[in-house]
């Protein structure tokens, strides 16, 4: 797809909170991209884990299927072409051949014709103060390649949740071009409270670039937590649009990528960064002995 004269768009960020079941999820992806496209959104993002958020690796087993068989990636598929709209669905699970499991996120055109497909490179295994504890490696397996999409008013680098915290994944998308960064997320309470702001604002000013997140939020059919707050952030770190809570909804924001080009401009850390090699020196100084 080649890039057009086109240089705004609107942005429209959709908070969840998705079930385990695909088809309820389904029923309010639908829901929320009317609601969008209502507001003229142009191009709609929806959180990590829109079809489904289960942790019970049984039930996952039970809805897990492939790509071409997926009913969210269908119904995705033709929500784009019904809307005409740049649909981006943050991820969701998807069964890879010869076993293991994706969290792929996709990005339809307004014809349905899939655009591109990443899968998260990041896997998010902590554990946290409160007692949490999360190992997506064991169910999920590591993409390899980071992805920016090329479309006819943005050049698009695309992410998923944990990414968030790798800042040379969004450096190296900014070098090849992106001018909008996307952070479809399902932050965890904990980690958003202390976290989610200063790492969406930083990673929109280290780079000159705008950043569109939308988050899951709230309390989780599965159990979990997760801490809403979706936003879009210009590139010189304003928020333009936050949905400051932790329900389902949708922010809408209009993005000039001009923008980008002047932060850029006023700041050229892209331009001026240098290559250096890290010098590990060792004390010289006796230890004291008491």
């Amino acid at each position: 797809m080649t890039r057009s004269t086109q240089k705004s768009f609107r942005a429209a960020a959709i908070q969840f909170r998705s079930g385990m079941d695909p088809a309820g999820n389904i029923a309010a992806l639908r829901k929320l991209v009317t609601e969008a496209v209502l507001q003229d959104a142009q191009y709609v993002q929806t959180p990590e884990m829109t079809g489904a958020l289960v942790q019970n690796r049984s039930k996952l087993a039970e809805i897990l299927r492939r790509e071409e068989s997926d009913p969210v990636v269908a119904a995705a598929r033709e929500l784009a072409r019904e809307k005409g709209i740049y649909l981006h669905i943050g991820s969701t699970p998807i069964a890879l051949e010869g076993g293991g499991v994706a969290n792929r996120a996709f990005l339809f055109a307004p014809d349905g014709d899939l655009i591109a497909r990443y899968n998260k490179i990041h896997m998010f295994d902590v554990d946290l103060d409160n007692g949490e504890s999360w190992r997506e490696s064991s169910t999920y397996r590591a993409g390899d390649r980071s992805v920016v999409a090329t479309l006819p008013f943005a050049r698009l680098g695309m992410a998923i949740c944990y990414d968030l915290r790798f800042p040379t994944l969004f450096r190296d998308q900014a070098l090849a071009g992106a001018d909008v960064l996307t952070v479809p997320a399902a932050f965890t309470r904990q980690t958003g409270q202390a976290h989610w702001h200063i790492l969406i604002r930083a990673r929109a000013i280290e780079n000159g670039a705008f950043v569109v997140a939308a988050a899951q939020g709230g309390k989780h059919e599965d159990g979990r937590e997760t801490f809403g707050h979706s936003m879009i952030v210009d590139p010189w770190g304003r928020i333009l649009a936050e949905a400051d809570h932790d329900e389902p909804g949708v922010i809408v924001a209009d993005i000039d990528r001009s923008a980008s080009a002047t932060a850029r401009g006023k700041v050229p850390n892209l331009a001026n960064r240098r290559e250096f090699a890290v010098e590990l020196v060792e004390s010289r100084i006796p230890a004291v002995v008491s």
